[in-house]
């Protein structure tokens, strides 16, 4: 025993983004699937939740009256929510040395937030350098036909329809917007083609993180 502290481990961390109905949530299990069946740690979460606390903010702002809350309300409760599931969920799992998988993660809610409810942008990247500090490792942005989407998101039949509700207007806006954050932050987003069949996306979403895990 030399008294000195155990060295800390270093995760990755993945998030998956794309307009409702684009595929990223089945493809972010199968990537967590795939990840431990070689034997890696792995965590997958989501977001808005992967936390008790941040699953009660979850239901406050995906169900019920669209309009219910103003656009900056709206940003300091999904604010609320990522700070909980950091603390909680996503950084013990990185300074174990696991792989951390999160369905959506600050992005959505520099579109969903920052763009489609106003220019509030700004407002939600000061509160994200001010609270969360954290981007993720790698980004896959899994693009889709916003027509395509938005019917696959309806066809669930979830109590969840919050953002669905907005249209097919509101989904090729935040389409271009995640294309645009990805020419924004080239070095962590890479762009896969959700529109063809889940196996050959799964491979290509394989292939690319296997890339990062070198």
């Amino acid at each position: 025993m030399t008294g000195e502290p155990e060295a800390r481990q270093t995760g990755l961390f993945i998030t998956f983004e794309g307009i409702d109905g684009s595929g990223k949530s089945t493809q972010a299990r199968l990537l967590a699937d795939h990840l431990t069946a070689q034997g890696h740690d792995v965590v997958l979460t989501r977001e808005p939740g992967g936390s008790p606390g941040a699953e009660e903010i979850r239901a406050l702002v995906l169900q019920g009256d669209p309009d219910r809350w103003s656009a900056q309300t709206e940003i300091l409760l999904f604010t609320a929510a990522r700070r909980d599931h950091l603390e909680r969920t996503i950084r013990p799992a990185l300074d174990a040395g696991k792989v951390v998988i999160c369905d959506r993660f600050a992005d959505s809610t520099r579109m969903y937030q920052g763009l489609s409810r106003g220019d509030l942008r700004q407002m939600v990247d000061d509160l994200h350098s001010l609270m969360i500090g954290v981007e993720p490792d790698l980004t896959i942005l899994i693009d889709m036909d916003p027509a395509h989407g938005l019917k696959r998101a309806l066809s669930r039949q979830t109590a969840e329809e919050r953002f669905e509700d907005f249209g097919v207007e509101l989904q090729a806006q935040m389409r271009a917007g995640f294309l645009d954050l990805a020419t924004e932050f080239s070095d962590r987003f890479v762009v896969l083609d959700g529109g063809r069949e889940i196996a050959p996306v799964a491979a290509d979403v394989a292939q690319t993180v296997a890339a990062r895990l070198g």
